[in-house]
């Protein structure tokens, strides 16, 4: 027979469980790059380099996102409008444009910490 304790147990572990993976996919800190493509992106836009645009792994397209620069303290709201980054470390991928907003053109990633708005 199972115990009233046993399922408390596991409803408990569960529900927490999905709260902190919806919190981790909404809210991150992490690696940065930027890159400045003029191809299409995963959403099928086409990549503007100077727009405040961002690729991410998992949040919807047209999620906005507040990146705050580690280093410096600068933060902007982005756009999530491609997939990526695929490089272990790294949360987020900036368009040149964002990243230059956040003073990290010159070298090429930052820390940065994030939030879904």
């Amino acid at each position: 027979m199972i115990s009233f304790s046993s399922i408390r147990t596991v409803l408990v572990t569960s529900i927490a469980l999905l709260m902190f993976g919806a919190a981790s996919a909404n809210a991150a800190c992490g690696g940065a790059s930027w890159y400045a493509l003029h191809s299409k992106t995963a959403s099928g836009e086409r990549m503007n380099p100077s727009a405040l645009t961002a690729a991410h792994r998992t949040l919807p397209f047209g999620s906005k996102v507040k990146v705050t620069n580690q280093r410096n303290g600068k933060s902007i709201v982005v756009r999530i409008n491609d997939r990526g980054p695929f490089i272990k470390g790294r949360v987020i991928d900036l368009s040149k444009g964002a990243a230059n907003r956040l003073g990290f053109v010159g070298a090429g990633h930052t820390n940065i910490c994030m939030a879904r708005l």
